[in-house]
């Protein structure tokens, strides 16, 4: 089973940056689609990037396309996940989740514990 732990969430301001990263605690998730979401208080968890087990394709939903500029990015070497995330605003503050599935297309089934993000104005 794998299990799931990011980090890198924290406090920014408008306009700047932060990176998160997803690790396998447990297991390797070397041939699961992986994702990111994010959900605030009141409202469902929407996805907002993912990224095939081979890196080569990737979806950004359309809710934060021109919002701020976001890089989703793998290293199966390592294990790992990142979220490049720039020019952040206020309305990105969430808690930014990693996700786990077995294909492109797939329910994602397994998940991290979340990394609170949260810009000020």
């Amino acid at each position: 089973q794998v299990q799931l732990v990011e980090s890198g969430g924290g406090l920014v301001q408008a306009g700047g940056s932060l990176r998160l990263s997803c690790a396998a605690a447990q297991g390797t998730f070397n041939w699961f689609t992986m994702g990111w979401f994010r959900q605030t208080p009141g409202k469902d968890r929407e996805l907002v990037a993912r990224i095939g087990w081979d890196g080569r394709s990737t979806t950004y939903v359309a809710s934060v396309k021109g919002r701020f500029t976001i890089t989703i990015s793998r290293d199966n070497a390592k294990n790992s996940v990142l979220l490049q995330m720039n020019s952040l605003k206020p309305e990105d503050t969430a808690v930014y989740y990693c996700a786990a599935a077995l294909a492109y297309g797939s329910e994602f089934t397994v998940w991290g514990q979340g990394t609170q993000v949260t810009v000020s104005s």
